[in-house]
This record gives C-alpha cells, structure tokens and sequence, in this order.
C-alpha cells in the first residue's frame, strides 16, 4: 500500500464519523437547549403539537410571541426516561414509550407554544389546561378537569369524567365531559357543550352585543341544571333532570327538561320548551311584527305562564287537563279574546280520569301560533307592555 493512503474500511469509518457530526450539527441548529428536564426546540407560527401519553398525565399549553417550543417535565424519574420526543420540521410529538400495567405514574408537562398553533392531546388521565392559543385545538382525557381561555379557532375536546371551564374565548366545535359541571363566560362562536352528569352555565359578562350575536348556544346535560346569561343568536338546551333558566335570548329558545322549572326571562323570537313536571314562564319581548313567533309550550305537571307583546297576530290553541284526584280547581286565564270550553264527562281511556279545557281563539290575524298544554297546572296567557 502506498504512504498516505486510506484502506476502504477506514474510508467507510470516516464517511460514518463525518455524517454522524453534520446530523449532530442538523439537529442541534433546531434543538436549542436540552439541559435538565427543560428542552427547548425551533419552530414557527402554525405548527403542531402531537402530545400521547398512555400512562396519562397533567398537561400545561401556554402560547408565547416566541417561535420556540419549550417543555418543561416534571415526574418519575423512570417514567421521563420513557418519555420520547420526536421533532420533524418545527412539529413536535411528545409519546411516552411503552404502557406500564402495573399503574399509572406521576407526570406533568409544562409547555410554551406559539401563539398561533394546532395541538392534538390523548392521555389516560389527567387535567389538560390551555391558554392563549389560537388554531385547531383537539383531544382527550379519560379523566380530569378542562380549562380553557383565551382561545381562538376550533375546540374538540372531552373528558371521561371532569369539570370543564372555558372563558374568554372565540371557538367553534364542541367540549364535553362525562360527568362534571360546565362554566362558559364570556365565550362567542358556535361551540357546543356537553355533560352526562352536572350543571352547565354559560354566563357573559364582558362580551359586546355586537360580539355576542356570532353565538348560538347549544347544551345539554344527562342530569343537573342549565343557566344561560345571554344568546341572542338563539338557545338550544336540554337537560334529563334539572331547572332551565335563560336571561335573555333573540331568534329562538329550544329548552326541555325532564323534571324541572323552565324560565325564559326574555325572548325576542320564538319558543318551544317542555317539562315532565315544573313551572314554565316565558316571557316574550320585542317588535312584534318582526321574525317569527310561534310559542309551543307543555308541562306533564304545573302552571305555565305566558306574556306577549301588545300587538302580536295570534291563533291559540290551549289545552289543560286536570284528573279527577286532584285537589284543586285550575284554569285558563288570559289577556285575549278567546273561546274556553270545558269537556263534560270524566275521560278514562288514559289512567286516571281527566277532564280538560280547551282555549282557542285568532287574535290580529293568528299569524302565530300559541300553543300551550299542562296537567294540573293554570295556564296564564299576559298582554306585556
């Protein structure tokens, strides 16, 4: 072999050695730091953050002016060794490596994001918290708290068993929840919430009318109560078990409980609300030649209360039964002209005997139509102001 030269074996190592150094030199022009349980990676605005956590976990999103993705970890000292990190081209997803049997362990993970970027969680357990992040926004966790804020641009997410809160924020899509109450404040855009087991409420306090009219609120629980602060681009909510209380609504009102009061303190639109057994009051509010206005209105049992504006074009058709046991006399009483009829002979083709009376009447052309039927309740139909 002549001096100087190289063997094909060592030109092969060398070629390694070399090619090793360049993709240390890649990888680190995009991983800045990497000390401690902190790493820190490059990125850009409208990337993606991939979090699958099969042992479960509590998760910490924040969005930051910074171009830069910033993890924090906290936890078993076993598990983190576990946990891996896969960066492609600014997107960056965080897995843990393999499924423990014997138990979950303990992991929190604290992460900056920019301000404009898509997130994807899955874990089997634990609280998720996001803020201050705007694009698409989606998972799971088979159980701990949601809370959310300062959001913008779509919302899929659910818990197998938690409480959900979502505040000041712009989203469409859908957060639910297995059982566990439900805060939304200050929150516009057509986001609809969900819960198998708790109340929900949907209070704003500092949203602008003009704001609020991108809202349509759409809820529903298997069982607990529902209070609605303001929809003016229409409600439509229903519970299995619970009382239905809305502040104020424009378009329409949908409410339907199981067992329980419905209140519609204000409506400018139409209503169709029904109870197995509660109270129902309604009061309509607006221009009364504007938009549509039916009313159907049913309880299985109490008093259902009506007020409409002055003015309104109406065709009644009320029905109200009354069984033979019960302990006292009800009625139809009512601000209109309207023909009330009472039925002779005790019915005994549905349980208990019943009687019922009948309202009907056209008021200004009977434009809409006023529907209303209650058992052992007195039906109240106001002229409002």
């Amino acid at each position: 072999m002549m001096k100087g030269s190289i063997s094909v074996e060592e030109g092969l190592k060398n070629r390694k050695i070399i090619l090793v150094f360049l993709t240390s030199i890649f990888l680190f022009s995009f991983i800045i730091a990497f000390e401690g349980n902190i790493k820190e990676f490059k990125t850009s605005p409208g990337k993606r953050l991939e979090i699958d956590l099969q042992q479960g976990g509590e998760i910490e999103i924040t969005g930051w002016p910074k171009s830069l993705i910033t993890v924090d970890v906290d936890g078993d000292e076993d598990y983190l060794d576990n946990l891996k990190f896969h960066y492609n081209n600014g997107n960056l997803r965080i897995k843990d490596s393999h499924f423990n049997r014997h138990g979950q362990r303990r992991l929190t993970l604290v992460i900056k994001v920019p301000e404009k970027f898509n997130i994807d969680v899955e874990t089997m357990g634990g609280d998720v918290q996001i803020d201050n992040v705007e694009g698409s926004i989606e998972g799971e966790t088979m159980g701990g708290e949601l809370n959310f804020s300062n959001l913008k641009g779509t919302l899929n997410f659910s818990t197998m068993g938690g409480e959900v809160e979502l505040k000041n924020s712009q989203v469409e899509g859908e957060v639910k929840t297995m059982g566990g109450e439900m805060t939304m404040i200050d929150v516009i855009g057509n986001i609809k919430g969900s819960t198998m087991g708790g109340a929900i409420h949907r209070i704003n306090r500092n949203i602008s009318k003009s704001d609020d009219n991108k809202s349509e609120v759409i809820i529903s629980t298997m069982g607990g109560e529902i209070e609605v602060d303001s929809a003016p681009n229409g409600v439509d909510a229903s519970t299995m078990g619970g009382e239905i209380y809305i502040g104020s609504a424009g378009k329409y009102v949908k409410a339907k409980t199981m067992g329980g009061e419905i209140t519609i303190k204000e409506i400018d639109g139409w209503v169709k609300a029904s109870t197995m057994g509660g109270e129902i009051t309604v009061n309509m509010i607006g221009d009364p030649q504007k938009g549509k206005r039916d009313v159907d209105l049913s309880s299985m049992g109490g008093d259902i209360t009506l007020t409409v504006p002055e003015g309104l074009s109406m065709e009644f058709d009320i029905e109200l039964t009354y069984t033979k046991r019960s302990m006292r006399d009800y009625e139809i009483i009512c601000d209109f002209p309207i023909k009330i009829e009472e039925s002779e002979s005790w019915d005994y083709s549905n349980g208990s005997p019943r009687k019922y009376i009948y309202g009907t009447g056209t008021v200004a052309g009977g434009k809409n139509r006023i529907k209303i039927e209650t058992t052992n309740g007195n039906i109240r139909i106001k002229k409002g102001k």
